[in-house]
């Protein structure tokens, strides 16, 4: 039986991928940071499944600790702070969440299972100022955020290792993945969960900001995959992993809200908070090489995305709104 050990397994492509290993057959350890309220909503159908490990990114020995106790086969660093908005306020716990805490990954990984096979997360972002269209592995990376720069050390640091150290460490650069996991502080969340609170008569307006960016949003559920096979290659290697096609956020506004028969024009208003200090304005990835040395290919659509995550959303909303009733009655 194969092992695993995933950090960031409670977060959306933690979540999927710990699934997606488990009916595999894998033995899949999560590690978990110590918090007052533990939040397991993304993987309370699995979590007795998954061996718990405590540890913190920012801590080497809890890290190398983990790795001995799970001695996995292979190790999937997730975790990170991933919300770019939240970069800029808090630079310096990006940098030591996002960035060093790779390479404490990375030592941990080398100190006390070499042989291990280990993914990094890399990111879109790390392109920020596009220097080509579409972006691909060879793109030269200019992010235009703290979160990715600390991406880009992240990203650097990991083929640091695989080449000073001869460790089998890929990254995955993934452009935009969503689904119903995704938080609700990210734009795609945002957006469908708005959506349904509006349709039920909750919500009034939604306040948005730069409706002309350009991305390449795809399922993380198709994403997690791709992980997985970057570890099956014979030699490690670096990946993007996209859909090869770009929408606007107007576009996902209009395909969210025509959905359950809205207008987003009647809707949406324009608030200057919610622009970025420097905006990222396209991300189109070029995902030929994992198509063709992977076998990888996406199975959910962006529109089967947005109307499944509206979906999901109108059902969790409606169940919330039910609930507050019933409590309401019981209390009078």
């Amino acid at each position: 039986m194969k092992r695993a050990l995933i950090t960031g397994v409670t977060g959306q492509d933690g979540s999927y991928l710990a699934e997606f290993l488990l009916e595999k057959g894998y033995k899949v350890y999560g590690l978990r940071r110590r918090t007052s309220t533990p939040n397991y909503e993304n993987v309370q159908k699995i979590k007795d499944q998954i061996e718990w490990l405590s540890g913190d990114l920012t801590d080497m020995a809890s890290l190398m600790e983990a790795v001995r106790v799970s001695q996995p086969d292979e190790v999937y660093n997730l975790a990170a702070q991933s919300y770019v908005a939240a970069s800029w306020p808090q630079p310096l716990a990006t940098g030591h969440m996002t960035a060093i805490s790779v390479t404490n990954m990375l030592e941990a990984v080398r100190l006390m299972k070499p042989d291990a096979k280990y993914y990094q997360a890399s990111s879109s972002e790390m392109f920020g100022k596009v220097q080509e269209t579409p972006q691909r592995e060879t793109t030269p990376f200019y992010p235009r955020s703290p979160y990715g720069v600390a991406k880009v050390y992240g990203h650097w640091i990991t083929v640091n290792y695989r080449e000073s150290f001869n460790m089998f460490a890929c990254s995955g650069i993934l452009f935009n993945h969503e689904s119903p996991r995704r938080g609700l502080e990210f734009v795609t969340r945002k957006v469908t969960d708005a959506v349904a609170r509006i349709k039920l008569g909750l919500q009034t307006d939604l306040k948005m900001g730069n409706l002309d960016a350009l991305r390449d949003w795809g399922f993380a559920g198709d994403y997690v995959k791709a992980m997985w096979l970057m570890l099956q290659q014979e030699e490690p290697d670096d990946y993007v992993i996209a859909t090869g096609e770009m929408h606007s956020v107007r576009e996902l506004l209009e395909t969210a809200f025509s959905y359950v028969d809205l207008n987003y024009r009647d809707y949406v208003i324009i608030d200057s908070q919610f622009v970025r200090p420097a905006e990222v304005d396209l991300l189109l990835g070029d995902c030929n090489k994992a198509k063709e040395r992977l076998g990888w290919e996406i199975e959910l659509s962006f529109k089967q995305l947005i109307h499944m995550m509206v979906d999901e959303d109108l059902r969790r909303v409606q169940a919330e709104q039910k609930y507050n009733e019933e409590l309401s009655r019981v209390m009078v």
